[in-house]
């Protein structure tokens, strides 16, 4: 079996991983991949929103399943496309992808079918939503206040103001910081309080089954301080979520949501990730994704026991019912590395050490995210990205998880690396 893995980051390494793991030996490819997804799959240079050449390329080389792993292609119709072409693709149409593409489109959504979020305003310019504030329209001046670009912002386009007057700052420098494209229309949403928690599903359109429970760690720095980042880490733990909230989940927001895809128009089939806020009065949803997060999936994907293709396969044949996702018991903890003045302007090209030696460490898997071949003759490997490495373990339980993923890192080195050392153990 031919499969082709759209992306290039520690995601598109981790999916990789879990296809490499398939009884049925696939034949991987990687578009456009990275050094450490070279060793597991053939990286071709074609960029994920490049989306003519990318199905054919499919064609040519008779793909069986095309994976896609970031929100872009989504958001540009990649899975039209392949459909039209009758290529099969896991991914929700370009419609469906609204749900990440347009925070003021998900949010009118649930408000729609009545799936508990946040109270939000929509301003259709970071003027209009400067005059709301002000005006007193949104909010007491004391009040924290969530400011949000409608648009894809790659993990930038969110900032938790604690008070009016940062609310318009943040509202007047939002465009320089992601865009006018993305900051075409701002949201501002009351600020919700409680413990964060993802559910991600594999979704069939009128079927679900769930992974494990997983929690990001956004900031920078210890403490969860600093500026906000696509990810420094994660971990699955049962302990994130009791069976009642879990099935709370499912009866107030994960079927009224799949329903609303259908009755609106645009089946889901594919990865959906429900970020959520465990409330006083119940979950509530910050965000959908429409795919894997990074780096929820490397947390995720080395608990997995149940073979990717099979899964795919039921998600595809709209039979996901009929399947029984197996996964492997205990924890697992992913501490992202990153470069020197992540997540500004990362510096780049500092030789790695240390990682075959990180590697050798028993129940943990490196997934390579920003990191490029330095030396041909000899494989060395040198920083490429903001978000470097992944450094994953599993275990019994979450402590033993995270012992081994830092183990791992603390064998790690090159110039100006930084790494959160809280993983797992901050609120």
């Amino acid at each position: 079996m031919n499969i082709l893995v759209v992306g290039s980051g520690g995601r598109e390494h981790a999916i990789c991983y879990a296809f490499s793991r398939s009884a049925s030996k696939p034949k991987l490819y990687c578009a456009n991949g990275n050094a450490g997804i070279a060793s597991i799959a053939r990286c071709v240079p074609i960029r994920p929103d490049d989306i003519t050449v990318l199905s054919e390329f499919a064609t040519s080389e008779q793909i069986d399943f095309t994976f896609v792993g970031g929100e872009t292609s989504l958001a540009l119709g990649i899975v039209d496309e392949f459909n039209r072409r009758g290529l099969r693709i896991i991914g929700p149409t370009r419609e469906a992808a609204q749900l990440e593409a347009s925070k003021v489109f998900a949010k009118d959504f649930m408000a729609r079918y009545e799936i508990p979020t946040a109270r939000y305003a929509v301003a259709h310019s970071s003027g209009f939503a400067t005059l709301m504030l002000e005006s007193g329209d949104f909010g007491d001046a004391n009040a924290p206040v969530v400011v949000k670009a409608d648009g894809l912002a790659a993990g930038k386009g969110v900032v938790v103001a604690r008070n009016r007057a940062e609310a318009i700052g943040a509202c007047q420098e939002m465009q320089s910081v992601v865009g006018s494209a993305a900051a075409d229309k701002i949201i501002l949403e009351e600020c919700l309080t409680g413990r964060e928690v993802s559910l991600l599903a594999f979704v069939d359109r009128e079927h679900f089954i769930l992974m494990p429970p997983v929690r990001d760690h956004k900031r920078i720095g210890d403490g969860d301080t600093g500026s906000n980042t696509g990810g420094m880490g994660t971990i699955t733990d049962a302990s994130l979520l009791t069976a009642e909230q879990t099935q709370t989940v499912i009866d107030s927001i994960i079927r009224p949501t799949l329903h609303g895809c259908i009755r609106d128009g645009f089946p889901f089939r594919g990865i959906l990730f429900f970020g959520l806020m465990m409330t006083n009065d119940g979950p509530k949803v910050l965000e959908y994704n429409v795919r894997f997060g990074d780096p929820e999936t490397q947390a995720i994907t080395v608990r997995l026991k149940t073979d990717l293709i099979e899964i795919c396969e039921a998600m595809y044949a709209g039979r996901l019912d009929e399947l029984s996702v197996q996964w492997q018991p205990g924890a697992s903890a992913c501490v992202v590395i990153a470069a020197e003045g992540y997540p500004g302007k990362p510096r780049t090209g500092d030789e790695i050490h240390g990682l075959d030696k990180a590697a050798a460490n028993e129940h943990v898997m490196i997934f390579h995210s920003g990191t490029a071949l330095a030396n041909k003759n000899d494989g060395t490997l040198a920083t490429a990205g903001g978000r470097v490495l992944g450094v994953t373990a599993t275990g019994n339980d979450l402590s033993t998880a995270l012992d081994r993923a830092y183990k791992a890192v603390r064998e790690i080195d090159w110039p100006g690396m930084q790494y959160r050392t809280d993983i797992g153990r901050a609120n």
